[in-house]
């Protein structure tokens, strides 16, 4: 294994334990268990879980990539020079660490009102603090840039594929999200909105 893959397992192991812990925690402190995954109507709730069993199979190809696995199942690369220099790379690298910096400053800001999917019946309150102030959407944007930074290390037709519709996918959801935040919060997130931008710039 080389420096990149131990570094993509790392970063994965990170984030999969600060989910995990954040959920436990907010759980045992709230009553209320933040990851509502499959609660949406109609077509919504079938997206969701397929886009939860996309991730999953990211982290999947992902780990077996990493521990250069003959089980890996889909490891085409794509066939560009320039793909394979350790300055591109380096460039993924830097995106995953800005993207997992992002991801642990939202975390921390967000407390006990962080939610995976929209929670209708036990939403927490408007958090426009900290890393908030920056962007509306500070995970989503951290999870563009790990998955940029994944598929720029490793080079692969899947990763490029996944990232393209993941940012699609993500676009879609921040639109879901709001609506239900207009709806929930009222004036004081179209305040909010008019402060903060939806991504980084604009």
């Amino acid at each position: 294994m080389s420096f990149f893959d131990y570094f993509q397992v790392i970063v994965l192991l990170i984030v999969i334990c600060v989910i995990v812990g954040k959920a436990l925690y907010s759980w045992s402190l709230t009553g209320i268990f933040p990851i509502v995954i499959g609660r949406g109507k109609g077509a919504w709730r079938v997206i969701e879980l397929l886009s939860f069993g996309a991730l999953i199979l990211w982290v999947t190809e992902v780990l077996l990539g990493a521990f250069q696995s003959h089980f890996d199942i889909f490891p085409d690369r794509i066939n560009v020079t320039l793909l394979q220099l350790p300055a591109v790379k380096t460039i993924g690298v830097l995106l995953i660490l800005l993207g997992l910096i992002l991801f642990l400053l939202a975390f921390f800001n967000f407390g006990t009102s962080w939610r995976i999917g929209i929670d209708r019946k036990t939403p927490g309150s408007l958090v426009t603090g900290g890393v908030f102030g920056i962007t509306r959407n500070p995970i989503y944007v951290a999870f563009i840039a790990i998955f940029s930074g994944i598929f720029l290390i490793n080079g692969t037709w899947f990763f490029l594929i996944f990232s393209l519709l993941a940012v699609v996918a993500i676009h879609f959801q921040i639109l879901r999200e709001e609506e239900f935040l207009k709806q929930q919060y009222g004036e004081s997130y179209e305040e909010y909105r008019r402060h903060a931008p939806r991504y980084l710039i604009w």
